[in-house]
């Protein structure tokens, strides 16, 4: 059998332990430029911690205040132990949510890392044909983490617009031939999970169509992927999961409802599953022939265990699919990024070589 060919099977989250967008957009395409197919700004800055820069924007809000009669969300890690807990927010009474804007910041983001990664690319330092990857979060992801539950209808029909807005903004800035667009999906994996306190009775159609529109929104000439997550506040799972059975049934929805092309699906794998029955569920899932399956297996300073992570998922899904990590690395510790990079590139050449046969 013929080696794959080594462009577009490593994939990075999102989110990158170093200070500026430049300083990613250097580092990135000088360790790992010919393994992609596209390339983050690294979430640098307020965004580094994910979307907690959408729960300042949020506080800060006229229209919004913190519902003192919904109590306190508990976040906990995997294994019980609690990270933080957090007052969830409402809109004010006499605010009509439909007159409601919210300024997420994400076009502003993406601009500004547009023109630096265009220069660079210009000086030959971004390579050729790589694509600017821009990471969203859903209207959920805020919702289910900020927002009170008797608010979230309304919540998530005005984020919704305002993203889609910001979206709207981002490929008016950014060629589309040169855009890759990445939606991050967590929370509603975690509603899958039983991870909050409530969730609606039809949440499964509400996720299905959320992430649809969501697809339907992006230009057929503008790549389109998935990340699915189960969260990763302090550099862990908030749910370990048993196996890839809820992200398989969510990623065969995605592709399945799309009415355009998704080229990526991202799905993560734990450290300790080097199992078959984590990857198991995989067998199922039909994706088109141009999605290309990205599977974070990738862990720090863990090469052994990548292998037999790549060696076990070659056996449930046989070749074609790329490599990352669980999810972004902003959090994590800046002084792992030359390992997880070179982790990348030792996990490719794996790939390439055939692996265990």
């Amino acid at each position: 059998m013929s080696a794959q060919p080594a462009r577009g099977l490593a994939h990075l989250i999102g989110s990158v332990p170093l200070a500026t967008t430049e300083e990613v957009f250097r580092r990135l395409a000088g360790a790992l430029g010919p393994l992609l197919s596209r390339m983050p700004d690294g979430e640098t800055g307020e965004r580094r911690r994910w979307i907690y820069w959408q729960r300042t924007m949020l506080e800060r809000h006229p229209a919004m205040e913190v519902d003192a009669e919904a109590g306190l969300l508990e976040l906990r890690q995997w294994d019980g132990s609690l990270l933080r807990r957090t007052d969830l927010l409402r809109f004010r009474p006499g605010v009509d949510p439909d007159r409601v804007e919210f300024s997420t910041g994400y076009a502003e983001a993406a601009r500004d890392s547009w023109t630096c990664f265009e220069r660079l690319r210009r000086e030959g330092v971004v390579p050729t044909g790589l694509r600017f990857q821009v990471c969203l979060p859903t209207p959920m992801s805020s919702a289910f983490m900020y927002v009170s539950p008797r608010a979230h209808d309304d919540y998530l029909r005005v984020y919704e617009r305002s993203l889609l807005r910001a979206l709207g903004d981002v490929l008016t800035a950014v060629p589309h031939r040169d855009l890759s667009i990445q939606w991050d999906v967590c929370q509603e994996v975690l509603v899958f999970e039983r991870y909050f306190p409530s969730r609606p009775a039809d949440y499964k159609a509400r996720v299905f169509s959320l992430l649809e529109r969501l697809g339907q929104a992006v230009p057929i000439d503008v790549e389109l992927g998935y990340h699915l997550c189960y969260g990763s506040p302090a550099d862990q799972h908030l749910v370990m999961p048993t196996d890839t059975g809820i992200l398989v049934e969510i990623g065969q929805a995605i592709v399945g409802m799309a009415r355009r092309h998704v080229d990526f699906l991202h799905l993560p794998v734990p450290r300790e599953r080097t199992d078959p029955a984590y990857f198991a569920p995989l067998r199922s899932l039909r994706l088109p022939e141009r999605t290309r399956l990205y599977l974070g297996l990738i862990h720090h300073d863990d090469a052994e265990g990548d292998r037999l992570r790549i060696d076990t998922a070659r056996r449930i899904v046989g070749d074609g699919f790329g490599v990352a990590t669980e999810c972004g690395w902003g959090r994590g510790d800046p002084a792992r990024l030359d390992g997880l990079l070179e982790s990348h590139r030792r996990a490719v050449d794996y790939l390439v070589a055939g692996g265990a046969r």
